[in-house]
């Protein structure tokens, strides 16, 4: 059984890989880093995981979608509420995180720490 890009499958969770930044595999393609999907014990494709490169505009991406305008268009209550998705992602475990997060919300780095020192409190 191999599945295509038209398979039910495939169809309800497209929307999931394209989310998470993954590509669709086809089952002959597949490497042992990619996350296969199986039906009844048979790969009928596979999902290959993006690079880490890129992960933070990936997730600052969702956040907007998920929040509905660009971070540096939100209020003040809304970043915060950001800035706690963005944590509870582990955006700021990426090295120079807290910058360009600040650089998009368009506050100074000060101003995310003090969002994620009262998250943490």
């Amino acid at each position: 059984m191999k599945a295509t890009h038209q398979d039910p499958l495939i169809k309800v969770i497209e929307p999931l890989i394209a989310a998470i930044g993954g590509t669709l595999i086809d089952a002959d393609s597949v490497k042992p880093s990619d996350v296969t999907l199986e039906v009844d014990g048979v790969i009928v494709a596979a999902v290959r995981l993006p690079a880490l490169h890129g992960a933070l505009d990936r997730m600052i991406e969702s956040v907007e979608r998920e929040l509905g305008a660009k971070l540096s268009d939100l209020s003040r209550t809304s970043k915060q509420r950001a800035i706690r998705l963005l944590d509870e992602r582990g955006a700021f475990t990426l090295r120079r995180a807290v910058e360009d997060v600040a650089d998009a919300m368009g506050v100074s780095r000060i101003t995310v720490y003090n969002y994620l020192n009262s998250l943490h409190r």
